[in-house]
């Protein structure tokens, strides 16, 4: 306890990060040492509630399995948290790059000439309605030359920015925002739910060169292209993992909580020869019938001790990641990243941790792909370093980054730029006890 609490005094500064997915809800706190050093102080997940597809259908239990999630992970890290990142997996998510320049005239550039140029870069974005995200300047130019990472002190005729631009449907993400609040949490930022598991996942040479992310949620999957360091491209497929286990428990006629075992034990997205002649208990030890005795209804196929064969549902489970692989490749062709072009693709998501789930996906795709881990960081449960968790990591990991939002420049505070108006002093206070009121009384 003692190192520890020694530990946690040389703490530089501690974030709070949230993933609000439809199956898990997850809050990992983190701290960062002053020699930069990071390390997780606690964690802690439960199961979803009050969210679908990625977007929040019951304000109230979202909130409540909000703050359950947090508590959790204080009562792990022994310590309190005000505010947290969130990430927003839904709310029509899209990408898209804004390119400017300005004037130079074979000067050197200086620290203004940077902010002028950013500020014109500002008034080029054209939200259209929608909320913006993100507006993070990826790379500069010189003279139409790209991959200049800090032009301050070059000489040029002229200055350009290429601004990764992330929009999202506002009430969405509003609806996301008033669920944290709601669970007495400051919302510190909203961050696209792909640039967060690219964080955690991707090295920066991937996202320099070229390849696809595909993160596998419940009811979501999420395909994201980067390149050139920016997420160039994003689609989403409404089809997920929760859709296997539907098909498992609509093939065999069982419960939802049955299939969602049997996937998980048992599942494969490859075959094996030994398949026929394995059979697999429906029920769990410890509940009725689980201990071989056939009690109640069996499940459809299978014989007096309520077993199916595996090779039957590695059948249905097969059958069913051929129609997301499907949408899957439609995605990223439609955004270029195929043929030729095509490159590494990184699986990521809970429904990534389906055993033999990149070889399917390479067989299918026709194109190399790995499992994207979140790194191994000081303090993270070895549970943790599992593709389910790599949103979470990856947001921690983005806070710790602080990228600069082109927004916040001129404005007097740099930083992240927050998106939404944040509760500050006494006002930040009264919020807090009146939703207690509320929820409480």
């Amino acid at each position: 306890m003692a190192s520890r609490a020694n530990a946690t005094r040389r703490l530089a500064r501690t974030f709070a990060a949230v993933n609000i997915g439809s199956f898990r809800i997850s809050a990992m706190i983190m701290g960062e040492t002053e020699s930069g050093e990071l390390q997780v102080l606690g964690s802690g997940h439960r199961a979803s509630a009050g969210i679908k597809r990625g977007y929040v259908t019951d304000m109230a239990a979202a909130t409540f399995a909000i703050r359950d999630a947090v508590e959790r992970a204080e009562k792990s890290a022994n310590s309190n948290v005000r505010s947290v990142w969130i990430a927003c997996a839904g709310a029509g998510l899209a990408s898209s790059v804004v390119s400017v320049d300005i004037e130079i005239g074979g000067r050197r550039i200086e620290d203004e000439d940077v902010d002028q140029l950013l500020i014109h870069a500002r008034e080029m974005i054209q939200p259209d309605g929608r909320t913006v995200l993100h507006a993070q300047p990826a790379h500069y130019t010189l003279d139409g030359a790209h991959g200049v990472a800090n032009p301050r002190g070059l000489h040029a005729e002229r200055l350009g920015v290429d601004i990764h631009v992330m929009l999202a449907d506002g009430a969405p993400v509003r609806n996301l925002t008033e669920a944290v609040q709601s669970a007495h949490l400051e919302v510190e930022g909203v961050v696209a739910a792909p640039l967060a598991a690219g964080h955690a996942c991707l090295t920066i040479e991937e996202r320099e060169l070229g390849v696809a992310l595909v993160e596998i949620g419940a009811d979501v999957t999420n395909v994201a292209v980067f390149a050139g360091g920016m997420l160039l491209g994003l689609r989403a497929v409404p089809m997920g993992s929760a859709d296997i286990t539907d098909a498992i428990a609509s093939s065999f006629g069982i419960r939802r909580s049955q299939a969602e075992r049997l996937k998980c034990v048992a599942g494969s997205a490859v075959a094996s020869p030994a398949d026929h002649r394995e059979l697999i208990p429906v029920s769990a030890p410890g509940e009725a019938g689980g201990d071989g005795a056939a009690v109640g209804p069996l499940a459809r196929g299978a014989d007096d001790k309520n077993r199916i064969v595996r090779a039957e549902l590695v059948g249905v489970v097969t059958q069913q990641l051929a129609i997301l692989t499907g949408e899957i490749g439609k995605a990223l062709k439609g955004m270029g990243f195929s043929g030729s072009r095509a490159g590494q693709v990184v699986l990521t998501g809970g429904g990534a941790e389906l055993a033999g789930m990149a070889d399917f996906m390479q067989g299918a795709l026709g194109q190399p792909v790995r499992l994207g881990r979140p790194p191994q960081l000081s303090g993270m449960p070895e549970a943790h370093h599992a593709p389910g968790f790599a949103t979470l990591a990856g947001l921690c990991l983005y806070a710790a980054e602080d990228p600069v939002d082109i927004r916040a420049v001129g404005a007097g505070r740099g930083g992240v730029y927050r998106g939404f108006a944040k509760e500050t002093g006494a006002t930040a206070l009264v919020g807090r006890l009146l939703r207690a009121v509320r929820e409480y009384f």
